[in-house]
């Protein structure tokens, strides 16, 4: 019978047929390989969690909370935090990063400073919340190697998450979130309640300002 023989057991050639074929290069034009160098890339330079699925989310209450309020008031909460404190912006909605713990506090925080009675367009997520990763910076040369050079590729999708103060890899970001201070914030990490009164403040001559300019409604 004419056909092939099955290679020996142990014989040369069947060791080549069952080495792994070569995985090919990332390609950061590809949207499936991007998705891949952005989870990595919080995933081992940063230590940050994600969760399968798309877009890349990340996991909130592990590392950090998350206060989401109109950029106009997180604008003029900067000054409040650390200028290592990560902030990310999509849209017309500013997230600042606070330490973990942090979003359960939020409430008694806003009734301490008698903002508890009013609307404010201000929201913290914690525990088992989950992000929209804002986009990775882009490489900088100078700084050497690092990051995935994948990563320096234009194209962030328009109204994707995008970082503003963007978190540093290989550096902890807890130091610089603001955070309690009743529970260990004398290190330099700034101080929430603090933050929480400027974002409040803000949050709501934003409310006001937008009800003013609601055309008037005649009946």
């Amino acid at each position: 019978m004419v056909g092939s023989v099955p290679p020996a057991a142990g014989s040369a050639a069947s060791a080549i047929l069952t080495l792994p074929l070569p995985r090919r290069p990332l390609d950061p034009d590809d949207p499936a390989d991007r998705s891949d160098l952005v989870r990595g890339w919080y995933e081992n330079e940063l230590g940050w969690a994600t969760v399968p699925g798309e877009p890349v989310r990340l996991l909130v209450g592990e590392r950090f909370d998350v206060l989401d309020v109109p950029v106009e008031a997180g604008l003029a909460a900067l000054r409040r935090l650390a200028p290592g404190s990560p902030v990310a912006v999509r849209g017309d909605r500013m997230r600042l990063l606070v330490a973990a713990g942090c979003a359960e506090e939020v409430p008694g925080i806003l009734q301490w400073l008698e903002w508890g009675a009013l609307p404010l367009d201000l929201t913290a997520l914690g525990a088992g919340a989950l992000i929209e990763a804002p986009v990775p910076p882009a490489r900088n040369p100078a700084r050497g190697p690092g990051r995935d050079p994948g990563l320096n590729r234009p194209g962030p999708v328009q109204g994707a998450a995008v970082w503003l103060r963007p978190p540093v890899a290989g550096c902890e970001v807890e130091a610089s979130l603001p955070t309690m201070s009743a529970l260990g914030g004398g290190g330099g990490a700034p101080d929430l309640v603090r933050l929480m009164d400027t974002l409040a403040t803000h949050c709501h001559r934003v409310r006001l300002r937008r009800a003013c300019a609601q055309p008037l409604a005649f009946s």
